[in-house]
């Protein structure tokens, strides 16, 4: 069976647990029972990003170390992430979801072209925003999704 085949048809398993099997489906994988109050669409995610991690592998050490760094207090910079040609950057916002093409000569949004994520950014909010920063791209995206 292929690896992706595998995953599918754990999500598949996992969607037609019961609550109580999903406790003891995450009691197997973590060792532990879940916190009570997890929801069941929660505990499919965790435990379907669980074996995604065993049968691809995990976080990467050096994002390890930074969250575990992170955790103790520490300052953690992080590198701006490189973004190339075909990435697809996902956004929502108050309720919408927006979907934008990274481009050798900018990005795309429903078929236009812009030069900067910022103007993507005012052109869905109506208002200026950091368009890196809006996209997640650093710091965190905006409260107002």
């Amino acid at each position: 069976m292929v690896a992706d085949d595998h995953i599918k048809s754990r999500w598949g398993e996992l969607g037609q647990m019961d609550r109580a099997a999903l406790r003891v489906a995450w009691a197997e994988a973590f060792g532990d029972a879940p916190p009570h109050f997890l929801s069941m669409i929660f505990m499919r995610k965790a435990l379907i990003w669980q074996a995604q991690c065993r049968k691809f592998g995990g976080l990467k050490l050096d994002l390890k170390r930074a969250l575990k760094a992170a955790s103790a207090g520490k300052q953690v910079r992080v590198q701006a992430p490189q973004i190339r040609a075909g990435t697809l950057l996902v956004r929502e916002w108050n309720g919408r979801r927006y979907q934008v093409e990274v481009t050798d000569d900018g990005f795309r949004m429903n078929g236009e072209q812009f030069r900067s994520l910022s103007t993507i950014a005012l052109r869905i909010t109506g208002t200026n925003w950091s368009g890196p920063r809006f996209f997640g791209l650093r710091g965190q995206a905006g409260a107002g999704s």
